[in-house]
């Protein structure tokens, strides 16, 4: 479901009450794990985390209106999913095979796609995981690996 919402607190309060409570438990942990520098907007219909055009003019896929997505939190028809750019890429393969690793370890059943995680409870996520996995990568090494994988 890909909101028209023009901020995060438009998309959050137009949820039906479950899912806004259980978006707003992930989001206040990314908000509190998420490196200096990116920036919390609305992107792709989603709550995005972004390298800002200040700091990256160049922007996503040569876009020079569009930010380059770090994270997303979205909630999807029938599950929700947190989007995690630096984990699942090809830029950094050591970084997804530490999230699937800590992510097994703590017993919680893990449902992914090509670069998210699927869930349908916030019960459902290991949040000190998903706090690591957002605060592993600052700004400046996520342009440079996006910027690698973009030269291949």
């Amino acid at each position: 479901m890909q909101s028209k919402a023009l901020t995060p607190k438009e998309y959050l309060e137009q949820l039906p009450k479950e899912r806004r409570e259980e978006l707003e438990v992930v989001r206040k942990v990314i908000l509190k794990y998420l490196p200096k520098g990116y920036k919390e907007v609305m992107q792709y219909g989603m709550i995005s985390y972004v390298v800002p055009l200040s700091l990256y003019p160049d922007g996503y896929l040569n876009k020079k209106d569009t930010p380059l997505p770090y994270a997303s939190l979205a909630s999807q028809k029938n599950y929700m999913s947190l989007y995690l750019m630096n984990i699942y890429s090809d830029k950094d393969p050591k970084a997804e095979q530490w999230f699937k690793k800590a992510y097994l370890a703590t017993g919680k059943k893990m449902d992914v796609g090509k670069s998210c995680v699927r869930f349908k409870k916030v019960e459902d996520l290991p949040l000190d995981v998903i706090g690591k996995a957002i605060s592993l990568t600052p700004v400046s090494k996520f342009i440079k690996q996006y910027e690698l994988g973009r030269k291949r």
